[in-house]
């Protein structure tokens, strides 16, 4: 008998996206439901200040305003606290929403939480995964261990925006 978990449920299009309010770095909270009207990319991501972490959230923020402009909002979030991200969008002048999901309870709702190999070895862990969210609430796009060099490129072309 072993202790791991069983790989997590993913979302696919068509399903209702899990609703969440989660702390921000700046203080507040948001939530998927106080965004409805507006598309949005809910990106999760293992650690904040890591070099790919922060390649991923950089690209990001470089596109936010042609997303904005597309009608997407952008979350990214990631176990760490608060104040740590808050040093991430400092360090590295992020413009996009970050949020703390500190018990992982979003991430493993979203299926971006549990068992990934890392190095070789099984471990529990962030997958990092990309979600988005139409108008009303419902996955139009699941992406999960996505790599974080290139991946908002990706999602751009996957979206149709380039």
């Amino acid at each position: 008998m072993t202790d791991t978990q069983p790989a997590p449920s993913r979302l696919s299009p068509g399903d209702n996206a899990p609703d969440f309010t989660l702390p921000t770095d700046t203080g507040g909270e948001v939530s998927l439901s106080g965004l409805r009207g507006r598309r949005v990319i809910v990106y999760f991501y293992p650690a904040a200040m890591t070099p790919g972490c922060t390649t991923q959230a950089c690209d990001f923020t470089d596109s936010l305003e042609s997303l904005r402009g597309e009608g997407y909002e952008v979350v990214g979030i990631s176990p760490d606290k608060p104040a740590k991200l808050a040093k991430f969008r400092e360090r590295d002048a992020l413009s996009i929403t970050l949020a703390a999901d500190e018990d992982r309870s979003v991430m493993t709702s979203y299926g971006a939480f549990g068992e990934k190999k890392l190095y070789g070895k099984v471990v529990q862990g962030v997958i990092r995964s990309t979600i988005v969210v139409d108008e009303d609430g419902k996955v139009s796009l699941a992406q999960y261990n996505v790599k974080a060099a290139g991946h908002v490129a990706k999602l751009r072309k996957d979206l149709g925006l380039d």
